[in-house]
């Protein structure tokens, strides 16, 4: 319930749309079991008028029947387009609201989740959510709403017949929706982690074909997705049994329901207090009445999925960040020196220390290069300047105002960062430029192009800027991807730059073309360089080597990588 309740809030801002669909739901059905009922009693009526048994008003009937056709067609077509156009709404809302919840938590509140399952959560699980609207929020308030109406209708002809309908109404719009909810809860809830879980099989298996081939598990890993996807169906088989078993159940009480009315009004006909064409009336009225309640079986069976959907969002939703926020947060730094002081963190309360003890000053407009093993700290201490991780421990300053009195939006906006995996999105070059300055005009995104040492190139392909880099940068060489985003930081013009081995896998040629270009990036900067490459140390001032999660300082370039343990 308090999950219901949890996503009923979130689709407050729309209710006036859900109100509509809800309303336009109501008129259709109503109109449905009138049109049937009245089509019945009229056909009825003309019969026993052509016997001579009765006379009776021909032209307000059919023109009611007509009406309700006309009004139970137009009102459809508008149920549809709203409806729709409600869920569509509420799916690119609840995008927006979980991407809002997801992105402040990255890096450090997602490290216990593949990528590939988030991408489930936003796509599959929210898409998931449309069933809360349209297959149980607006089918259960309907058939309430319908129901009330029905009963109070036909208690006027008879209170019996109105008892036994509600009786059979009560039967399969509850009892059966309740025992369908019982027993589709567990199939429902395991559909969504094992859909989840063959959807990041999946992706894994995409975009790591190279290393299942290379370590020959291509098999292995068929056999896994086999596996899922066997379990897959067999849960999908599950709810489909589930599915026909109470909608024929459901249509049994309808047959049984309207077979108990006939038995009651039967003996009130031939008593003459009503007319004998009243029988086909309450007969076509009984038996359209269970359609307004025909899909709450389905309803109730897809809670379990969409609130197994809705528990996966929450759990991100709910998350909280590793680096609490200041409240407010401090003015940005007028000057950019970084300094630390016996800097402790670790990744957890029971973790060994990553940082521990760290101290170092970086002047403004120098540089400072980090070396040490794999282990030692470099990517941690990167990951506190970020505001990614809350230090536990001493104190880091930005233009003497300490770190954790930053925003960590606020304080991201002073680096500029060239990593070593350099990340471009599926999108043209000019776009993946424009993160960095959304107003750059040509010749800004040019000059930063040239200053990169990488215009050149970009204008000989045959779409220029316009050219799209593919998944994850794959139409570009590495090289070519890393002064693109060299280019992406000169673009952005922070005065403090972060690099992470920004030489890493490149050739000789790519390298020296890096290099070159940073050398300018780097000028006027305060720089950060965590490298093991001692081309890349000639462009800084001092070095420091992080070993056994100390930082020894002023070590020259030449003696840190004789005694680096990498």
């Amino acid at each position: 319930m308090r999950d219901i309740l949890r996503l009923l809030r979130l689709f407050g801002p729309y209710r006036a749309w859900i109100a509509a669909g809800i309303g336009l739901s109501v008129v259709v059905a109503l109109s449905n079991v009138a049109l049937l009922a009245l089509s019945g009693w009229f056909i009825a009526s003309m019969a026993l008028s052509g016997l001579g048994n009765q006379m009776f008003n021909f032209f307000t009937p059919a023109a009611a029947i007509r009406g309700l056709a006309i009004t139970r067609t137009v009102a459809r077509y508008l149920e549809r387009v709203v409806t729709h156009e409600a869920t569509l709404r509420l799916l690119s809302e609840l995008r927006v609201w979980f991407y809002g919840r997801l992105e402040p938590l990255a890096p450090a509140g997602l490290q216990f989740y593949r990528g590939s399952d988030l991408l489930s959560r936003l796509r599959a699980d929210i898409d998931s959510l449309d069933n809360f609207y349209l297959r149980i929020l607006a089918p259960v308030v309907s058939a309430a709403i319908c129901v009330v109406a029905l009963l109070a209708a036909v208690s006027f002809i008879s209170p019996k017949v109105a008892f036994i309908n509600g009786l059979g109404l009560l039967m399969a719009g509850i009892a059966l929706p309740l025992l369908a909810q019982w027993s589709g809860r567990g199939p429902g809830a395991r559909l969504v982690t094992t859909r989840a879980a063959l959807r990041a099989a999946v992706t894994d298996s995409c975009r790591g074909a190279g290393e299942l081939r290379v370590y020959g598990a291509v098999g292995r890993q068929g056999v896994h997705l086999e596996e899922l996807a066997h379990a897959l169906i067999a849960d999908q088989r599950r709810l489909v049994r589930i599915k026909g078993l109470f909608s024929g159940l459901s249509t049994l009480a309808a047959q049984i329901s309207m077979w108990g009315a006939l038995i009651v009004i039967i003996p009130v006909i031939h008593a003459g207090t009503l007319p004998p064409a009243d029988l086909a009336l309450v007969a076509f009225f009984v038996l359209s009445s269970f359609d307004t309640i025909a899909p709450l079986p389905t309803a109730f069976q897809s809670l379990g999925e969409t609130l197994a959907a809705a528990r996966r969002i929450f759990e991100i939703a709910d998350a909280e960040p590793a680096a609490v926020e200041p409240q407010p947060a401090t003015a940005l730094p007028t000057r950019f020196d970084i300094e630390a002081s016996a800097l402790r963190m670790r990744y957890s309360h029971d973790a060994a220390w990553a940082l521990d003890g760290v101290s170092f000053h970086l002047p403004q407009g120098g540089a400072l290069g980090i070396v040490g093993p794999s282990g030692s700290g470099k990517s941690s201490l990167l990951n506190v300047l970020l505001r990614f991780w809350d230090y536990q421990g001493g104190e880091v300053t930005v233009g003497g105002v300490p770190l954790q009195l930053l925003g960590g939006e606020q304080v991201r906006t002073l680096y500029a960062v060239v990593a070593q995996q350099s990340h471009l999105f599926n999108a043209s070059i000019r776009d993946n430029l424009l993160l960095a300055r959304p107003a750059a005009t040509e010749e800004e995104l040019r000059e930063a192009l040239r200053r990169a040492a990488v215009l050149d190139e970009v204008l000989a392909f045959p779409r220029g800027l316009d050219t799209y880099v593919g998944e994850a940068g794959a139409r570009l060489s590495g090289g070519q991807m890393r002064r693109i985003t060299i280019a992406r930081a000169f673009l952005k013009d922070a005065p403090i730059l972060l690099l992470d081995e920004p030489t890493e896998g490149l050739d000789a040629r790519s390298e020296q073309l890096v290099l070159q270009a940073l050398k300018q990036l780097m000028r006027d900067r305060t720089t950060l360089v965590i490298t093991h490459h001692p081309e890349v140390l000639t462009l800084v001032d001092q070095v420091l080597a992080l070993r056994e999660e100390r930082l020894e300082p002023d070590i020259n370039a030449q003696d840190a990588f004789a005694c680096r343990a990498i």
